[in-house]
């Protein structure tokens, strides 16, 4: 059994912790996904912190059909098994100091890709409301006041307070870009997925994870993840990881460990 890094276990014990506190003392009111997941700059509840802390948030809970919810373990599980697989072998090339700048800088790059994303399709909305006389003060209070559950027939609108409700939460940016890095480290590496037991190499199944991320932003249709998926900060992720490993092979930084 592949032998677990002490940052690696580190990072999943701290996210397994903060996903059992949102369930228990963060449930009330919603008190943890406001306080930690990212949300709009432009929301009420976004604060600076949340660009970091929603990195260690987890789905935690799911509505169902009844109006009712149930606890959503998926989200945590898959993300904390790939970093748990891919996490393990980058960490030990890369050292505790590096693998850790990586991690946190890759999931920083997914939430500002994902957060210029929403805030072009604010900006398109509200430009295009204005334009035709809604004053600023007045399609944000509607935003403000619009119900959960509820949404906007307008294009525009419904633009505009899709992004303004927008919350994130999860570690999949970063772990994006730690498959990345295990994809340029080990190239050659064979990986068989639950669904498709067939060895395939790191150098073809990483690019098809990222193309299926790519096809599911483009199109809006989730072939593996739930609908709601944040396919924008994967794929951001993905980029900074790259970027990173680029750099740091073109000035051979990455044959340096940073312990």
């Amino acid at each position: 059994m592949m032998r677990i890094t002490e940052t690696v276990k580190h990072l999943i014990i701290i996210n397994i912790l903060m996903w059992i506190a949102t369930l228990t003392i963060g449930a009330s009111e919603n008190l943890f996904n406001n306080l930690f997941a990212l949300h709009f700059p432009k929301n009420d509840l976004f604060q600076p912190w949340q660009i970091l802390t929603h990195m260690f948030m987890h789905a935690s809970y799911v509505p169902t059909p009844g109006g009712g919810s149930t606890v959503y373990f998926q989200h945590i599980l898959f993300n904390m098994f790939a970093l748990w697989m891919f996490g393990g072998p980058v960490e030990q090339a890369f050292g505790k100091r590096k693998f850790i700048f990586f991690y946190i800088s890759a999931g920083l790059g997914a939430a500002l890709i994902a957060l210029g994303v929403d805030y072009a399709q604010y900006q398109i909305g509200m430009s295009e409301l204005t334009a035709s006389g809604i004053s600023v003060e007045n399609i944000e209070q509607a935003v403000r006041e619009l119900k959960p559950g509820y949404g906007f027939t307008d294009g525009n609108m419904a633009k505009v307070a899709n992004s303004y409700r927008t919350t994130m939460v999860g570690a999949s940016g970063a772990i994006m870009g730690v498959l990345v890095a295990f994809g340029m480290l080990y190239p050659e590496s064979r990986l068989m997925l639950i669904f498709f037991p067939v060895p395939i190499k790191a150098k073809y199944f990483i690019p098809a994870i990222i193309g299926l991320d790519l096809f599911s932003a483009l199109t809006g249709y989730s072939i593996f993840s739930p609908s709601n998926t944040a396919y924008i900060a994967h794929l951001g992720g993905a980029f900074f990881g790259f970027v990173m490993m680029w750099y740091w092979k073109r000035n051979q930084f990455n044959k340096n460990r940073w312990d």
